[in-house]
């Protein structure tokens, strides 16, 4: 083997321990704080209370409030990036003409490298404004605001990951279809969608991952109020939101407060980690039946 094919399996090598050392340090960190939270608060009491006023005078620590609305955020931004983004991928990879598609395509995936603090006040100063004047009702601080502009956010992930897919299905698939005589929408929507679907549930699962993680967008538009609600016109207060909150510098370092944000860390790691799991495992049930 010559010495520069060694170098780069060595660095391939180190790059994946790196990875690996990385996520379990990650893992030992919110272990060791939360177990010590632990030991004050118990983990029924976590799991199961409505209530989350770690901060307030009449302490509680039932992280469902949080739990709720973080998925609240999420379900909407989903609902908005799933139709949106998976018709954007139809159109790009069966509609387009060639230009169109290599102009259409980098300048929609440009709208992942805005700053989500730049969402975030957007979502506050015009969606939110605009969501007045339909809903008089709605807060300032709401969920459906939050949601709108995540689901916005995540289009590019959603519809560049299932173009990816629909450009891999072999073109054979598509001439079959044409030869028995199904037009290029029934085409699209009952044979390519079928066969790239791994693709399309991975890019969604990853947005959904995405969604979840997000922090400024939630933390200046939805609120800092944990209610346990499915009222998408309520404030709310999402996992990422609250850790932003207690990190300010506000909180005594090493305090119960100070230790919760470890133990709402871990919480959303677990989310992750499932919904990753579910991601591998949808993928391959699809790809086995599809092969």
């Amino acid at each position: 083997m010559k010495i520069s094919e060694k170098i780069i399996e060595g660095g391939l090598f180190s790059s994946a321990v790196i990875t690996i050392l990385t996520t379990i340090g990650i893992i030992w960190v919110l272990l060791s704080q939360s177990l010590v939270f632990f030991k004050d608060v118990s983990i029924w009491e976590f799991l199961t209370s409505t209530e989350w006023t770690p901060l307030f005078t009449k302490k509680s620590y039932g992280i469902l409030p949080l739990i709720s609305g973080t998925m609240l955020t999420t379900l909407i931004a989903v609902a908005i990036a799933l139709p949106l983004g998976l018709c954007i991928a139809i159109y790009l990879s069966e509609y387009a003409p060639r230009k169109f598609r290599d102009i259409f395509k980098p300048m929609l995936e440009v709208l992942a490298a805005v700053p989500t603090v730049v969402y975030g006040f957007f979502a506050l100063t015009v969606v939110t404004p605009f969501l007045k004047n339909i809903f008089p009702e709605i807060d300032t601080f709401n969920a459906l605001s939050a949601g709108l502009v995540m689901g916005v956010m995540i289009i590019p992930m959603v519809s560049s990951l299932s173009e990816d897919a629909l450009f891999a299905v072999p073109k054979s698939l598509r001439e079959a279809s044409y030869g028995m005589g199904a037009t290029r929408l029934q085409t699209s929507f009952k044979v390519l969608v079928p066969a790239a679907s791994s693709g399309i549930i991975v890019s969604v699962i990853l947005a959904f991952a995405r969604a979840i993680g997000e922090t400024m967008i939630v933390a200046i538009a939805a609120g800092q109020m944990p209610n346990l609600t499915a009222n998408p016109l309520a404030a709310v207060e999402t996992i990422t939101a609250y850790i932003v909150q207690v990190s300010l510098g506000d909180v005594a370092h090493g305090s119960i407060e100070y230790r919760t944000i470890f133990a709402a860390g871990l919480t959303l790691f677990a989310m992750t980690f499932v919904l990753n799991n579910v991601s591998f495992f949808i993928r391959k049930k699809y790809q086995e039946k599809y092969d």
